[in-house]
């Protein structure tokens, strides 16, 4: 007898992303936050350590803000309206999700990419640094 597979839970970059998400994925690259865009400008071109990261990233469920799949990284900027009960209900569901597929979920807030991008880089290549050690 053989096994179903879950299309949600694969190793490929896209951990079964439904199609709609593509689409959606575009949309979101064309609009992005001034914090998406700093951190995209510091991320882009393989500058961080020679990582690829991809932007608006469609990934299982949901959509990433950024995404390594070397690293199987997920980077989330959160704006003011992760603050509300229900936006935390909904990303703390999201981190599970994408944790239980085997990947590793850090947000920073726009304001820190806005105020602190240094440091923002900093802690992801200490992230990388870790995941790659392992």
């Amino acid at each position: 007898m053989s096994k179903k597979l879950n299309p949600y839970h694969d190793e490929s970059m896209f951990r079964g992303a439904p199609t709609s998400s593509f689409s959606k994925a575009e949309s979101l690259r064309n609009k992005m936050t001034n914090a998406e865009t700093l951190l995209w400008e510091a991320l882009k071109n393989n500058q961080l350590d020679g990582f690829k990261f991809r932007r608006q990233h469609p990934i299982h469920l949901y959509i990433a803000d950024f995404y390594c799949h070397k690293l199987k990284l997920v980077i989330e900027i959160d704006g003011a309206y992760h603050k509300t009960k229900e936006q935390k209900v909904i990303d703390k569901q999201k981190t599970f999700d994408l944790e239980s597929q085997g990947l590793k979920v850090v947000r920073f807030t726009n304001e820190k990419v806005e105020s602190s991008l240094d440091e923002v880089l900093k802690g992801i290549r200490e992230l990388a640094k870790e995941i790659i050690d392992k």
